[in-house]
């Protein structure tokens, strides 16, 4: 299943307590759940005024109706192509 990076913009995102961020947690969590295991959530990552989001999900459009239920915005969705990190550098056995 395709996994998709969603650029959220929110004014001091980065300022939000923890409390603030638990019930965005919360709500997101909450409008997963009734809309089935199609549709998952990986990581977030706080940073300024943008909260960036990896999820898996069949489509794009899944994404979209996540973030309109939820009241999250999804300013940019993009599809990710690969993942990489430093084990990528690593030599393949032969």
């Amino acid at each position: 299943m395709p996994k998709y990076l969603i650029e959220r913009e929110i004014p001091n995102a980065g300022a939000m307590n923890s409390d603030e961020l638990r019930s965005a947690s919360q709500t997101s969590c909450t409008v997963l759940q009734a809309m089935g295991p199609e549709i998952q959530w990986v990581q977030s990552y706080v940073a300024g005024d943008k909260i960036y989001c990896v999820y898996i999900a069949p489509d794009e459009q899944t994404i979209q109706e996540h973030a309109q239920t939820s009241g999250f915005p999804a300013n940019r969705v993009t599809a990710i192509d690969a993942i990489i990190d430093p084990t990528t550098a690593e030599a393949v056995p032969a």
